[in-house]
C-alpha cells in the first residue's frame, strides 16, 4: 500500500531524512585524512552542508559548491557564518582537500577544472554505491531504471572518473552506511530526495513512483514499521598531479 506523504520539498527532505545516511563515509574519509585544524576542505557537491559542518567541527577550514539552489540556501542557513557555499566552483582554490562523496559523471567539468587549478598533491576524495551484492538498496534504485526505460544501473565508475579527470590515484575504502527511516513514508520521501528518481518521475507521474518505491521497500520494513536497508559505500582517494 502506498503511504500518505506531505508534500515534497526535496532539497529540505534530503537535509532531514537522506543525508545523515553518510555519516559512517564522511567519518572514515576524514579519519582517514586527518581532517583537522589546518585543514582546508571544499565540498563538491555539497548537498545542505552536513559533510561540512562535520569538518568544521574537526577544526577544518570548509566552502561548499552545490548546482542545487534550494540545497545551497539550506547549507548557508546551517553552516557557521563566513563560510562560502555557492552553486559554481571559485576560480581561486585554496584548498588541500576536495570532497564528493555522491560522486557521479555530471561532476567530470569539476575534477578536470581542479587538474589545471588546484595545488599539485591536493587530496580528492570520491564516493559511490558499493558492490551490488551489499547494497540491499539496490532493487529499489531498480525501480527508477525501468520507470524512466533505461538500463539498470546506479553506480558511478570512481576509478574511470580518476582517470579521465587526470587525477593520480592513491588509494580506496569501503564502508558501512545502512539506511534507516523511521517509516515507509519517510523512506519514500528520503529516496525521492536522492535525486536518483528524477527521470522516473518525468516519465511517469510522482504517484506512480511513490507507489513502486513502496513496495520494492516490503522487505526491508520491520515489524514496528521503521525501514532498514544495509549498505556498502566505496571512496577513492586520489592526487591532483
Amino acid at each position: 500500500m502506498t503511504p500518505t506523504l506531505v508534500p515534497h520539498h526535496p532539497a529540505r527532505d534530503w537535509a532531514e531524512i537522506q543525508e545523515r545516511m553518510l555519516v559512517p563515509l564522511y567519518e572514515a574519509v576524514y579519519e582517514r585524512l586527518g581532517v583537522g585544524a589546518g585543514s582546508r576542505v571544499l565540498g563538491l557537491g555539497c548537498g545542505s552542508g552536513l559533510a561540512l559542518l562535520m569538518a568544521a567541527a574537526r577544526g577544518a577550514r570548509v566552502a561548499g559548491v552545490d548546482r542545487d539552489h534550494a540545497r545551497v540556501e539550506l547549507a548557508r542557513e546551517r553552516l557557521p557564518e563566513g563560510v562560502a557555499v555557492t552553486e559554481g566552483v571559485p576560480e581561486d582554490l585554496p584548498y588541500d582537500v576536495f570532497t564528493a562523496f555522491h560522486a557521479t559523471d555530471r561532476i567530470l567539468p569539476e575534477l578536470t577544472a581542479l587538474t589545471r587549478s588546484a595545488q599539485p598533491g591536493s587530496t580528492v576524495v570520491l564516493g559511490g554505491w558499493g558492490p551490488a551484492e551489499r547494497c540491499a538498496t539496490e532493487p529499489v534504485l531498480r525501480v527508477a531504471a525501468r520507470l524512466a526505460d533505461r538500463r539498470p544501473g546506479f553506480r558511478t565508475d570512481l576509478d574511470g572518473l580518476v582517470a579521465a579527470s587526470g587525477l593520480r590515484p592513491a588509494s580506496s575504502g569501503r564502508v558501512a552506511c545502512p539506511f534507516g527511516y523511521a517509516s515507509e513514508g519517510s523512506a519514500v520521501r528520503g529516496l525521492l530526495s536522492t535525486g536518483a528518481f528524477d527521470e522516473a518521475v518525468r516519465a511517469t507521474d510522482l504517484s506512480q513512483v511513490e507507489k513502486e518505491i513502496a513496495e520494492a521497500l516490503a522487505p526491508y520494513v520491520r515489524a514496528d514499521g521503521t525501514v532498514w536497508m544495509p549498505n556498502v559505500f566505496r571512496y577513492v582517494v586520489a592526487r591532483v598531479r
